[in-house]
């Protein structure tokens, strides 16, 4: 029975020496000495506990254990040389970006590739950070975008984020109604509305966390939870039946049939951090950090505005009220 330890070493020294019939032509073709290589073919075939080769002084021929093990030995080393490859260069980052659309998110992965056009940086869209972090954490997802602070502190300790923009909020109406009419929406015109922030979505449990915190003490009541709409036709049609605005960033997509108005007095920010696995190195990740700082400072993604709400996470860290 083979060893299931064998070294790749010992059997690619097998394969040449049957292949060149000659030691030193095979010694030489390996770029090792001939005497490391002979050494390399008696350690094998001691494992093996057979003979491989007929050596004479003027030729080598294999055995038949020699013959049974030549197929087999390329075979394992193919493996072997297609193993290599595949980390050869680094692998595919799969980044979150949250949702199909445009957002900042979108903005700096398309940035990224310019940046690193040798990297393969595949997006993802997971809907939710709450669910992404823990893609994350067990390995299956590398960087993605959201509320880092909103997060469960165990989960929160096992990933690394930086801040990347304070993103401004909006509100969808839907088609009718009265805020409709406005170009912009004060916070306090929301009193005695029923606004939707995604809860029973146990995907963006960090997002609802932000909506009920600045909803605490301004009259507006959160949503019940709800079936999750998924495409542009559900989420039209949930609006129609509830009829209920919803939290969203000003860079959401327009929906049709549905107005989306600035939030202001005071202006909401929610805090958009780049998130991944701690320990993560890869130069996809190096290129998605360069073009979130590119965005900060020419688009000014990390300007606080005087009159902006900021989470509580964020205000007693800093020293604010």
């Amino acid at each position: 029975m083979i060893p299931r330890d064998v070294e790749p070493r010992l059997l690619r020294g097998f394969v040449a020496v049957a292949e060149e019939r000659h030691f030193t032509r095979a010694a030489a073709r390996l770029y090792v000495a001939q005497q490391a290589l002979s050494r390399d073919v008696r350690r094998l075939e001691r494992l093996l506990g057979a003979p491989l080769f007929l050596r004479t002084t003027r030729a080598v021929e294999l055995t038949a254990d020699g013959e049974r093990l030549l197929a087999p030995a390329r075979k394992v080393l193919a493996a072997h040389e297609e193993l290599a490859a595949a980390f050869t260069g680094p692998r595919a980052l799969l980044v979150d970006l949250n949702t199909d659309g445009p957002s900042t998110a979108r903005t700096v992965l398309e940035q990224a590739r310019e940046l690193a056009p040798e990297c393969e940086l595949m997006a993802r869209f997971e809907s939710g950070l709450t669910h992404a972090a823990a893609e994350m954490a067990a390995g299956r997802l590398d960087v993605s975008f959201g509320y880092a602070d909103g997060l469960a502190p165990a989960l929160r300790a096992r990933l690394a984020h930086r801040p990347v923009r304070y993103e401004p909020l909006a509100v969808l109406l839907p088609e009718g109604h009265p805020l409709a009419a406005r170009d912009v929406v004060p916070l306090a015109a929301l009193a005695g509305e029923t606004v939707y922030a995604g809860a029973g979505n146990p995907r963006t449990l960090e997002w609802t966390g932000l909506a009920r915190e600045l909803f605490a003490g301004r009259g507006i009541l959160p949503a019940p939870p709800a079936p999750v709409a998924v495409g542009k036709d559900e989420f039209r049609r949930v609006m129609a039946k509830t009829r209920n605005p919803v939290l969203v960033t000003v860079d959401f997509p327009d929906m049709p049939g549905c107005a989306k108005r600035p939030l202001v007095d005071p202006v909401p920010l929610s805090p958009l951090s780049m998130v991944w696995r701690e320990g993560l190195v890869h130069p996809g990740l190096d290129a998605l950090l360069a073009a979130a700082s590119a965005g900060a400072a020419t688009r000014g993604w990390l300007d606080v505005p005087p009159d902006a709400w900021l989470p509580a996470a964020l205000t007693d860290a800093s020293g604010g009220g």
